[in-house]
């Protein structure tokens, strides 16, 4: 199945490039992913074509009008049917990948940029669907989190990869950072591989890297360790 995502955007050419190369591009050529850039600005209001304003209330910064936001984000809907509409936002449930797992699965997202200050809350409250942030920082506007978000989603889509089995094996998908890897030589400036990766005995082979998994993991994110790893380690 083909996953469609619409991106809304007052920046639209802040997409060009990463979807003219790298993994969203190959994606799109094998036809398993589909993305629409849309300029808010043409839904925007006036001769200028306004699509933000001060905020009630003062204060600095402009916000996001609701009137150009409602009227695309509607027409989409009216167009076809859509599983989520995201809005990227630092306040919003944090990116992960069972997260990016489960909208590999979806058929069609529709995701919002915010920019400025902020968007007008009705927004907020009547059409989006799922808030999301990748991290405790704030950006110039929602652009580069919808990149972030897009390559994490289409790499999981069966297919994308060359290696179908390569997006199984990441950091996150076995609540484990990956483990260590190494390539030809087998000895660089004084620096050996492993010798079990050297051996050929595959089992062996994934008890190191199960038990190298839970190292890094202990000493870069304890945070992701829960007790039934720590106890089948110990």
């Amino acid at each position: 199945m083909k996953l469609r995502i619409d991106v809304i955007s007052v920046m639209p050419r802040f997409f060009q490039s990463p979807l003219e190369t790298g993994l969203l591009s190959i994606a799109e050529k094998k036809g398993l992913l589909e993305i629409h850039v849309h300029n808010l600005h043409d839904y925007g209001l006036g001769r200028y074509r306004q699509v933000d304003d001060t905020p009630f209330g003062g204060g600095a910064g402009m916000v996001l009008r609701p009137e150009p936001v409602f009227a695309c984000i509607e027409k989409l809907l009216a167009e076809r049917s859509c599983d989520a509409v995201i809005f990227m936002t630092p306040d919003g449930a944090r990116l992960d990948q069972p997260m990016a797992n489960r909208l590999s699965r979806l058929g069609n997202l529709i995701v919002l940029c915010g920019h400025y200050k902020a968007v007008d809350e009705r927004i907020r409250k009547k059409l989006v669907t799922m808030d999301i942030s990748v991290g405790d920082m704030v950006l110039s506007g929602g652009e580069i989190p919808a990149l972030l978000l897009m390559d994490a989603v289409a790499r999981l889509i069966p297919g994308v990869l060359g290696d179908s089995e390569s997006a199984l094996t990441d950091s996150f998908q076995t609540g484990l950072l990956d483990s260590e890897y190494y390539t030809r030589p087998a000895e660089f400036r004084g620096m050996k591989v492993p010798d079990v990766l050297l051996s050929g005995h595959h089992r062996k082979i994934e008890e190191w890297r199960r038990e190298n998994a839970i190292r890094r993991t202990r000493e870069r994110r304890p945070d992701l360790l829960d007790k039934d790893i720590l106890e089948e380690h110990n």
